[in-house]
């Protein structure tokens, strides 16, 4: 977890949370096929913690990523730059 507190860029961050959503979707795969593996399980609560922090981190400086992340009186969610979207 010390790599994210030395995160470099906008680009870093959103890669970083891309990798470990790919492998708890690879993880979440796997236990639909092996639902009492649990090493498995670990590793994807163990992600899905890392997932969420990171995503955390990334709404606190850039706005939300995704919509659950959304809160308050207004819909700041469509004002902030999309993710995909890079900064000139």
């Amino acid at each position: 977890m010390d790599s994210m507190c030395n995160i470099e860029s906008r680009e870093e961050l959103l890669k970083q949370i891309m990798e470990v959503d790919f492998a708890l979707k690879d993880l979440h795969l796997y236990l639909n096929t092996h639902p009492c593996c649990e090493q498995a399980m670990c590793l994807f609560n163990e992600f899905n913690k890392k997932s969420q922090k990171l995503r955390n981190i990334y709404a606190e400086a850039y706005g939300p990523i995704t919509v659950d992340q959304v809160s308050g009186n207004t819909w700041d969610w469509i004002r902030n730059p999309w993710p995909w979207e890079r900064m000139v």
